[in-house]
């Protein structure tokens, strides 16, 4: 067994002694454990993954959903996309107004599809951070006509049966919004109604103040399944207990992928039970697959945000979730001897009630373990010595699997989710010596496995010379590749025939019932944050007359929840024949304006080039303006959009950048 005998003897030195811990199973079960899980959304946060070419994007499924191979995750949820900005993007609606039916929209279908393939007892939710502004019938309010709302999400599971053969499992309200208990009512009438009777209801995905109403109203009681909360701190409420309901951390971590993300990890996927009985516990974001420089960059259980390269790195929360995960499946269930160790750290016990026995400790440290959110209460955590005395019907065992995993937060060479010899089980009971910022998974359980897959390309940045002339019949994805939607969305269009038969068309034409702050113009990124010199061309096309206009846009610094705020070089023309560049999206800093002869119905060649302070720009190949003064940003992304909520087209896009 692995050991760390020098950190043991001085321990015992200090006068150190075992404590004792007891796993039994004689007086009754805890509840119920459903399982770890890993979010795609809110938003947008694997949209780089399926540009992943093969073998690469198989590989990173496998580590993310295999069985006994990486996070082995028992849960998939997954957005349900609104049209808008949602943390890092934009995802699709699957009905853009109420008249249309599109269940081939984006990537979540596929991504659920994926997983299902490599487990099929995943459990798949759905929730939505935004919707459609038909849905909201112009107000920001979804809630206004809640048999609109209901019908809209049923759709979306009813979309992903008949098209994709997915069973969704559970389905939500409004992510970190306030709910209405009417909305909910309504929303398991409907479910009811045409027969998914077995989807439950998670709510409110935000606070624990729905528990107190459920006590006090039996008709919203009965409709909700599961209450789910977002970084709960691993406390709960005594409502919420009270209910008798299970009750999840539905979003939790949010955190850097690094060690102390892992240590982030580890702590709440075993305090979560011990100190708020919450049976799952959800990972913001299910992997870092969008550009880095955008809100939370690099959160997520590993990072895949370079399609180009092929580059990927499994991160340390990934192991974190496998001590857990490959051991355990939904359905087993939590002893009652579960707890906080006595030198700091934490333990739990599950059995599956045919004989299986998974513990699961860690001794993570306050410093090296601290979340994104909530604030961590200080506390110790020092080397100990523990034994686990096994009663009940594990106390015939003499022996059990270990898998260890060691944070070395001093050499940064960690030891992450190593198989140990056997430990010998003798009188009942075993020892273990336990150091900090450490996971032991002590179990029956005879079927784990690290995998692994050769090392899998370089990172390099994105190619300096890119073009797109979107010409792809039967596109596998409704988005280009790299371009990433901050606010609207961009989807492959065709025309028919001629020049410009498959093109780039922003599609959504009112405002949205929003999460975030979205811009009031419409934006899709690509390229390089870093890049300052470039060049960039698009053929545009303006489908709104008189009001109507498009931008091409270089060192556009911020997007997210920022999109707002973007600052840049943003080229315009108008339907109005008219022309203007601006420092910022909003178009508030003038650099340059004049008139363009510029309509709708007619396709123009926009041509922009920055280098140093300076920025030009051309009109099919003639200068239109030119040093426009840029003092800042020195630096972004590559652009495209449109002025408003309005249909245009984009074709043939190129960009250098030196």
């Amino acid at each position: 067994m692995l050991t760390h005998n020098l950190l043991f003897t001085i321990c015992c030195l200090l006068g150190c002694s075992a404590e004792f811990y007891v796993i039994d199973d004689r007086f009754g079960l805890g509840r119920e454990y459903d399982g770890i899980g890993g979010l795609s959304g809110g938003g947008a946060t694997s949209r780089l993954l399926v540009n992943y070419e093969e073998p690469y994007r198989s590989q990173i499924l496998d580590f993310l959903f295999k069985p006994n191979f990486g996070a082995s995750l028992h849960i998939l949820k997954v957005e349900i996309g609104g049209d808008s900005q949602t943390t890092d993007g934009t995802e699709p609606s699957h009905m853009h107004s109420k008249d249309d039916h599109n269940f081939f929209r984006g990537y979540e279908w596929w991504l659920m599809k994926e997983a299902k393939k490599r487990n099929p007892d995943i459990k798949l939710i759905g929730l939505p951070w935004a919707f459609p502004g038909w849905v909201g019938v112009g107000t920001q309010w979804p809630y206004f006509f809640p048999n609109v709302t209901a019908d809209y999400v049923v759709t979306w599971i009813s979309g992903a049966k008949q098209h994709h053969n997915l069973d969704i499992d559970y389905i939500g309200i409004w992510n970190e919004r306030k709910y209405d208990p009417v909305y909910i009512k309504v929303l398991r009438e409907t479910l009811d109604r045409v027969g998914y009777t077995n989807v439950g209801i998670i709510a409110a995905d935000g606070d624990w103040s729905i528990a107190a109403a459920m006590l006090d109203d039996p008709y919203l009681n009965d409709a909700v399944q599961v209450i789910g909360v977002h970084y709960p701190g691993t406390k709960t409420v005594k409502e919420a207990l009270f209910t008798e309901k299970k009750l999840w951390s539905s979003e939790d971590y949010s955190t850097f992928n690094d060690d102390i993300g892992a240590g982030c990890w580890a702590r709440i996927l075993n305090q979560n039970y011990v100190n708020g009985r919450m049976t799952s516990t959800i990972s913001w974001n299910l992997i870092a697959s969008y550009y880095e420089n955008l809100s939370f960059g690099g959160d997520g259980l590993m990072t895949a945000d370079e399609p180009w390269s092929g580059h990927y790195v499994v991160e340390s929360p990934i192991w974190m979730t496998a001590h857990t995960t490959q051991f355990t499946q939904p359905g087993w269930f939590y002893l009652q001897t579960v707890g906080n160790l006595t030198h700091g750290g934490s333990y739990v016990a599950l059995t599956d009630r045919k004989g299986n026995l998974t513990v699961v400790i860690q001794t993570m440290t306050h410093s090296h373990s601290q979340c994104i959110r909530p604030p961590l209460p200080h506390f110790d955590v020092s080397p100990q010595k523990a034994t686990f005395q096994l009663k009940g019907s594990f106390a015939h065992l003499t022996d059990l699997q270990v898998w260890y995993s060691k944070l070395n937060f001093e050499t940064k060479n960690s030891t992450l989710f190593q198989r140990g010899s056997p430990i010998k089980v003798y009188n009942g009971s075993f020892t273990l010596k336990l150091d900090v910022d450490e996971v032991y998974t002590i179990t029956t359980v005879n079927t784990g496995q690290k995998g692994a897959y050769p090392e899998p390309p370089k990172s390099q940045p994105f190619p300096k010379n890119y073009s797109d002339d979107f010409t792809i019949d039967n596109p596998p994805f409704s988005e280009a590749p790299y371009f990433a939607d901050q606010t609207g969305v961009f989807e492959y269009f065709r025309n028919g025939t001629g020049l410009h038969a498959f093109t780039l068309r922003q599609v959504v034409t009112e405002r949205p019932v929003t999460w975030a702050r979205d811009a009031d113009q419409t934006i899709s990124i690509i390229g390089d944050h870093s890049w300052t010199d470039l060049s960039v061309s698009c053929d545009v096309l303006i489908e709104t007359p008189v009001t109507g206009g498009v931008f091409l846009a270089a060192r556009v610094d911020q997007g997210g929840e920022s999109v707002r705020e973007a600052k840049g070089v943003f080229y315009w023309i108008y339907a109005n024949g008219t022309y203007k560049v601006t420092n910022d999206i909003g178009g508030h800093r003038v650099l340059a304006e004049g008139l363009s002869g510029t309509r709708e119905g007619i396709w123009y060649t926009l041509t922009l080039r920055v280098k140093g302070y300076l920025a030009s720009g051309m009109l099919n190949g003639y200068p239109l303006w030119k040093n426009a003064v840029v003092h800042e940003p020195k630096n972004g992304w590559t652009a495209l959009g449109t002025l408003s909520y309005e249909y245009a087209q984009f074709d043939n896009f190129k960009l250098n950048a030196e």
